[in-house]
């Protein structure tokens, strides 16, 4: 059941990461763990699992249920939960998002199908985002793509797709160009029904935020949760020499986080958990793998830099 039916995605949503044990199964307790860590930062307004950040790639739907079950029981009385929904087809979205509902989440982050690797057509997209908004009333975040991708939605297909599937509340948005970005926001935000965008551009977080960003989600977050809530605080209350200062502070941690490949990003955000003795270990699933020893000692110093670890650790 969920606890929080008046949740709209919006605010500070940190994504959280997945550890698990040197045999590659879920560490349930340092799981655990890292959910209090995030959720003692104030000024959050939900979490969210089952998503990259939990390498939701590797995970059975089971497993997806178990990493469920593990924040509901954590934190689920005074933390929403936003659960994605990752799948090659709408079928199984579907499956997805009618556990995810039953069990208690708050809010779906629907990731776009497979197929659309191949491209896509606005009524394909609603098809997707109908058979999940069939089995389920909780609200919607659609995964907004780079530009530059085939699985990104063109403005004409997200102001298609929110007519005719209103539980369609937020984007989380990831269109990488500036422009798209602030036309995204005057877009969506001024329906009627508005449809807020969570900027997960940590690259550019304090220029997103000024456009006017209604919040932001992003598996950062799982490691300075702390900056990203400051930040968007200190935007709201237009405080610009504040805000200056801590986009210095989390530009250095998105340097080493988001450098190419991205693919390697939720590794390297481990590993920086692991220097702050924040997680167990950096124990990733394959495809994904160990990042090396020279990768490491960059993360050691942006860490240092942005005042997150001490130059002696």
């Amino acid at each position: 059941m969920n606890k929080h039916p008046d949740f709209v995605p919006s605010g500070v949503i940190p994504a959280l990461l997945l550890p698990f044990e040197d045999d590659f199964s879920i560490d349930a307790h340092g799981f655990q763990q890292h959910i209090l860590d995030v959720c003692q930062v104030d000024g959050l307004s939900a979490i969210t699992i089952n998503a990259h950040s939990t390498e939701v790639a590797s995970c059975t739907f089971d497993e997806q249920q178990r990493v469920l079950e593990l924040a509901l029981d954590c934190v689920g009385d005074r933390m929403p939960i936003v659960n994605g929904v990752y799948a090659e087809g709408s079928f199984e979205a579907a499956k997805i998002a009618k556990m995810a509902s039953q069990m208690g989440a708050s809010a779906l982050l629907v990731f776009p199908p497979g197929p659309f690797t191949m491209g896509h057509n606005p009524r394909a997209v609603i098809e997707h985002y109908r058979r999940i908004a069939d089995v389920t009333d909780l609200p919607l975040i659609a995964f907004q793509y780079a530009e530059t991708s085939p699985q990104s939605y063109p403005m004409d297909t997200l102001t298609q797709l929110c007519d005719a599937v209103p539980s369609v509340r937020a984007i989380k948005d990831w269109i990488t160009s500036p422009a798209l970005h602030n036309h995204q926001i005057e877009v969506l935000q001024s329906r009627t029904n508005p449809v807020n965008v969570l900027s997960t551009h940590s690259a550019w977080l304090y220029p997103s935020l000024v456009m006017g960003c209604k919040g932001l989600l992003s598996g950062s977050g799982s490691v300075i949760a702390d900056l990203q809530a400051q930040l968007f605080a200190a935007v709201q209350r237009q405080d610009m020499a504040s805000s200056a200062q801590l986009h210095k502070r989390i530009t250095r941690t998105a340097d080493v986080f988001y450098a190419k490949p991205w693919i390697d990003m939720h590794n390297r955000m481990k590993e920086a958990l692991v220097m702050m003795g924040r997680f167990p270990r950096a124990v990733v699933r394959p495809p994904l793998v160990e990042i090396t020893p020279q990768e490491r000692a960059r993360i050691r110093l942006a860490m240092q830099a942005a005042g997150l670890l001490e130059p002696s650790r």
